[in-house]
């Protein structure tokens, strides 16, 4: 099969930011569905930089990713992460001293975090099928692939903004002391500072998404922003009926956790000019990851340890705040239930909660749920498009083992 464009075909595309002509927008439903629609009809792959051409872009199509072993998916990637962070130490530097101590806060070497939705973003990009034009020259075929590149690192930056904003502004919101280890922004320098410090951030994320000028990749991540205020109004506002409640566990944590990893994982499927079923694949893989991450969250908050979390443990049940452990450990003591009702308020609330969910398997099914979500995202991995070329099946491969590293994670 062969992918066939002309110059001027290229001339459009490159005015569109690689829009596929193949490609149009997703229907995303109240609680994050899609509508996916009927399979592309051409895909294409490439390799990094190297391209040959002959007459057309022609495509050898395997039938599944192949398991060739286990490699760190850091590691596949390190070279980009490590220029990423030191792009955003620019991109959030300030003429003012006070605000650029803030935001540069947990952008700084040591604090800088694991960067792993950067890393899940990149991988996602390099295991995206290409889908560039016929051009007579390697030359200018590589010059698109390269800015296509590039375009796709400014989501994984606008991603670790946005992510960084949102974890000041949470810990604002739940007086946290500590995060990544140190102490948290608000804690060292106040909640204003705090606050300011995230919102810059979220301009500065702003201005990056505009410049590629995109408006569908606009509209994905601006929906983001959306549902993280959503997510936190969800949290802040939930009676103990809601609280109790699987499903608004559920709705609650893919605004406030999932919804950025899903969105941005399509963004880049968007701006390689991806089939609309390749874009709800690459959705798909962000959503379950997103959830099955913050699972293991919900998780480590009672199993962790401060030291190997960076934050305090209890944190959620200290608030009030029901989380899977305590909604499966609940449907096998009702007494749960009366707790949740009062948020652990009375004396001696917090140990019993613990105590009852000690004695159930609400650590275990949480766990279990994690899993499943982990292996749906997965399944949307192994679903993308085949190809032969190995850079794409070991950043597919990569992308399977994240899904079932996070669920092993101690941290």
């Amino acid at each position: 099969m062969a992918l066939l464009y002309t110059k001027s075909a290229l001339v459009r595309i490159l005015k569109r930011g690689y829009s596929s002509p193949f490609r149009a927008p997703l229907d995303i439903g109240q609680r994050g569905s899609l509508t996916a629609a009927a399979p592309s009809r051409v895909f294409g792959c490439k390799e990094e930089s190297k391209l040959h051409i002959d007459r057309g872009f022609h495509v050898t199509i395997d039938k599944e990713i192949q398991d060739e072993g286990k490699v760190d998916p850091f590691s596949l990637v390190a070279d980009e992460l490590a220029m990423l962070g030191n792009r955003l130490r620019l991109i959030v530097s300030s003429e003012v001293p006070r605000l650029a101590s803030a935001a540069e806060y947990f952008f700084k070497w040591g604090v800088e975090g694991k960067r792993f939705r950067p890393m899940v973003l990149l991988l996602m990009a390099s295991s995206m099928t290409a889908t560039l034009p016929e051009i007579t020259t390697e030359h200018v075929v590589n010059h698109v692939a390269k800015e296509q590149r590039i375009r796709q690192q400014r989501i994984a930056e606008i991603t670790e903004m946005i992510h960084v904003a949102s974890l000041l502004h949470d810990d604002v919101l739940d007086s946290a002391e500590t995060r990544r280890g140190i102490g948290s922004l608000n804690f060292v320098m106040g909640n204003k500072l705090a606050v300011l410090a995230g919102d810059f951030l979220l301009s500065r994320a702003s201005v990056a998404l505009a410049s590629l000028k995109n408006t569908e990749v606009v509209e994905l991540l601006s929906k983001v922003l959306e549902h993280l205020v959503t997510g936190e109004i969800m949290q802040l506002t939930s009676n103990p009926e809601e609280q109790c409640s699987m499903e608004y566990y559920l709705e609650k944590t893919f605004f406030k956790t999932a919804s950025l990893l899903a969105h941005s994982c399509k963004a880049i499927a968007v701006l390689s000019g991806q089939s609309r079923e390749v874009a709800t694949l690459a959705y798909e893989y962000g959503r379950h990851l997103g959830l099955a991450f913050q699972m293991i969250d919900d998780v480590l908050d009672f199993t962790g340890t401060t030291g190997s979390l960076g934050k305090g443990t209890l944190s959620d049940i200290k608030q009030g705040i029901v989380t899977a452990p305590l909604i499966f450990a609940m449907e096998r003591h009702p007494m749960m239930h009366e707790l949740i009702y009062r948020k652990f308020q009375n004396s001696g609330d917090i140990e019993l909660a613990i105590e009852l969910l000690n004695m159930s398997d609400g650590i275990k099914r949480a766990r279990q749920l994690a899993s499943e979500h982990a292996s749906q995202a997965a399944a949307s991995i192994n679903s993308l498009p085949p190809c032969d070329l190995e850079k794409v099946k070991q950043c597919r491969r990569a992308l399977i083992d994240v899904s079932q590293q996070v669920l092993t994670r101690t941290k």
